[in-house]
């Protein structure tokens, strides 16, 4: 990209929009948009901070913390579990909807270590209980403790794209349902992050992966299309998984079929003709190693820490 572009660009919005109202032209490392800063400071990497947006959620909540207040997760083993206790009033069932929906959007862009919780919660908006009420408490506490945790991107290649995609099957409450989670990386840091409950029930955890990775196949797709607009043609489109059997079904189709996997719906092999045609690769990634598996259902102590370090990149 040339160096005048931007200049030529805003002279054309100008142009085009004067008349209306004269464009806002920021120059700098430093940009604020949306309630978010994106600093630009330090060569080869991008801050995402939303410091005051979360400030405000904290103020707002009707529970105060302080310096002895300690959460290290933002939620518990519970968080899948269906809502006991009493509903909440109007009241704080206006304040826990609110606090969810704030919640989504900064889990979208720079708190995406809070992502898989806030997806649940948001299942349980239109009639929150007492026990809904005290995983919203967890989640505020943990921002709170994590005021200054930011989300920091720096890339190895704008050619490679990783894709990590997991599923947990059968946590919820039924005993059917399974968590879909993925996300998205060039290099340190999470680019994108899907945490999901799909509508339909899985018969294994192989088919859940596979639905997982169905729900997001069409993003696989777009993100290769868009970053070859932008100017870097992709080379290397990669889905990591960590279960063989989903990956050996994507990779061969129904020839690897067998007696449990011969009736999984045909719908899900369309990532087989999308590595067929070379438009993704899958690779196998160990358990142990696989990052996605943040999105799926809340983890504790060491391996939160080290999942979250690796979704949010490096801190200062």
């Amino acid at each position: 990209m040339g160096p005048k572009v931007n200049d030529e660009f805003a002279e054309w919005l100008n142009m085009r929009y004067g008349s209306i109202q004269a464009c806002t032209i920021v120059r700098g490392k430093i940009h604020r948009y949306l309630g978010m800063t994106l600093d630009f400071s330090v060569k080869g990497k991008l801050k995402i901070c939303m410091d005051d947006y979360v400030k405000n959620m904290l103020e707002d909540f009707p529970i105060k913390f302080n310096k002895d207040s300690k959460q290290e997760t933002p939620a518990g083993n519970d968080l899948l579990e269906a809502g006991k206790g009493k509903l909440l009033s109007a009241e704080y069932r206006q304040i826990f909807h609110t606090t969810v929906a704030r919640g989504l959007y900064v889990s979208k862009r720079a708190h995406l270590d809070i992502h898989s919780t806030i997806t649940i919660l948001a299942l349980r908006v239109q009639e929150p209980t007492e026990s809904d009420w005290k995983k919203c408490v967890c989640m505020i506490r943990y921002l709170f403790c994590t005021l200054l945790y930011h989300l920091t991107l720096s890339t190895e290649s704008l050619q490679v794209i990783k894709w990590m995609i997991d599923a947990s099957f059968a946590v919820h409450p039924d005993l059917k349902s399974h968590t879909a989670g993925g996300t998205l990386s060039f290099g340190r840091g999470a680019a994108q992050v899907m945490s999901k409950k799909p509508k339909l029930n899985s018969r294994s955890s192989t088919e859940a992966e596979m639905i997982a990775v169905d729900n997001v196949a069409m993003m696989i797709l777009r993100k290769k299309l868009f970053m070859k607009w932008q100017g870097y043609p992709v080379e290397k489109n990669i889905l990591y998984q960590d279960n063989t059997s989903a990956i050996l079904l994507e990779e061969n189709g129904r020839k690897s079929t067998g007696k449990r996997s011969r009736a999984i719906n045909i719908q899900y092999f369309f990532i087989t003709d999308q590595v067929e045609k070379g438009n993704a690769k899958i690779k196998y990634c160990p358990t142990d190693d696989m990052i996605a598996d943040f999105m799926t259902k809340p983890l504790q102590g060491e391996k939160f820490r080290k999942f979250r370090d690796l979704i949010l990149g490096p801190q200062d």
